[in-house]
């Protein structure tokens, strides 16, 4: 699978714009704030009806203008698939594939795989547990509709839970049977998250030590742990045992959207000791190990977007990750870089072609 064509309209710092890729390498080069990383934001919406940056569809939309629209053609399987994101202002979205809307974003989400590295993953390692979750969920949640289904019941039940919560305390009126109600619901869907959080992660660890291991070439340790309540504790006895809690707090304050992943280096807490080289290693070893796993589930490489990659990275880390990802094992890859001389210098080393597309204040101009 690889997208051959993208096209904007209106979205972000671009009035118009019309890019074809090659099947492997394609550089976007260009001074900051041109525009590179607008682009790879674009192909996200493509493939996961969204942003990477910013949850409101409505701040996509050029300045002063009423509506965006995105729009690919990706080749899979040989066949042609023609996916359309748009959006004007005060209204619904549109997601369309092959002229047909969806009903349901959600059965998009997995069809085309991507996989993004971004300098905004240091939430990831830095952030509240809720990124550590997210996380996770985006790599289930592409290999397994139930799982997004089961998780968007979930946070309802856990919505209705709370509501109840705040009900109690503002009439006074506490109707145990209605809260069981609630929380025999949470507990269905949150034994079935967690069971397939738990077998994801089994094989996921595995998967990410590999690749750690490759680019540090064993310079330190490090660990990845899932950490869940439910490990060593009943869900139902939870609620039972925090309902005085929940009740004065007007939440539910245990479950699996308490989740959490742990990181260590060297078995000391990786957000404090490591150094910024070995946390951005960290987070590109997580990323690759989440292409391998979704190339293993889907049986076809996803896309790989790699934006401002080069930064806080050695120069022999660089090239171990460069040539790596541009192996027989990874598909087409998308990349940002302030430097054209740098790309074509990292790619000439390795004897591997790239397009590269360079970026002036939304303007696009291919490279020879």
């Amino acid at each position: 699978m690889w997208l051959q064509k993208l096209s904007l309209v209106n979205f972000k710092n671009y009035s118009e714009a019309e890019l074809k890729f090659s099947a492997s390498v394609n550089a976007f080069t260009g001074n900051n704030g041109a525009g590179k990383t607008n682009l790879m934001d674009a192909i996200h919406y493509l493939s996961l009806c969204k942003s990477y940056f910013n949850p409101i569809d409505g701040q996509q939309i050029k300045h002063n203008l009423d509506f965006f629209m995105v729009q690919g053609v990706f080749n899979k399987d040989e066949n042609h698939e023609q996916i359309s994101c748009g959006l004007k202002r005060g209204q619904k979205k549109q997601f369309k594939r092959n002229k047909k809307e969806y009903q349901r974003l959600a059965d998009h989400i997995g069809l085309f795989p991507l996989v993004m590295i971004s300098p905004n993953d240091i939430d990831i390692i830095l952030g509240g547990s809720e990124e550590r979750r997210r996380f996770i969920d985006n790599v289930i949640s592409q290999t397994d509709h139930q799982y997004l289904d089961e998780l968007i019941l979930y946070n309802k039940n856990l919505q209705n839970r709370n509501a109840l919560l705040r009900q109690i305390n503002l009439t006074g009126k506490y109707d145990p049977d209605l809260l069981d109600v609630y929380d025999q619901q949470l507990i269905l869907s949150g034994n079935r998250i967690f069971d397939k959080r738990r077998a994801f992660m089994e094989e996921f660890v595995e998967i990410f030590n590999r690749h750690y291991l490759y680019l540090s070439e064993g310079a330190e340790t490090v660990e990845m742990v899932y950490d869940s309540p439910l490990f060593t504790n009943d869900f139902a006895g939870l609620l039972k045992q925090c309902l005085e809690r929940d009740r004065l707090l007007e939440r539910t304050t245990i479950g699996i959207h308490k989740d959490d992943l742990v990181f260590t280096l060297e078995n000391m807490p990786l957000k404090k000791f490591g150094s910024q080289g070995q946390q951005k290693s960290f987070l590109i070893a997580l990323k690759l190990a989440q292409y391998t796993f979704l190339q293993k589930e889907k049986g076809f490489k996803p896309l790989l977007l790699l934006d401002d990659i080069f930064d806080k990275l050695d120069d022999h880390r660089t090239q171990k990750l460069m040539k790596m990802v541009s192996n027989k094992d990874f598909g087409q890859i998308f990349i940002t870089d302030t430097s054209r001389t740098r790309i074509e210098h990292i790619f000439n080393k390795i004897n591997f072609p790239v397009s590269i597309f360079n970026i002036d204040r939304g303007e696009v101009m291919v490279s020879d």
